[in-house]
């Protein structure tokens, strides 16, 4: 995980899920909508993930 993507994540969490796949990004898009500290915390998760 990059420093920018983390930055990304932190000012719009959508954006730094983007390369994972629509579901990422919807579910990060629905989180961030519900509260932007919920979306930051599924896109940090997210980024974290090594597969």
């Amino acid at each position: 995980m990059s420093l920018w993507r983390v930055i990304l994540s932190i000012l719009f969490p959508p954006l730094a899920v983007i390369d994972k796949g629509c579901g990422s990004v919807l579910i990060v898009l629905i989180l961030t909508l519900l509260g932007w500290i919920p979306g930051v915390l599924a896109a940090l998760i997210i980024l974290n993930n090594r597969r």
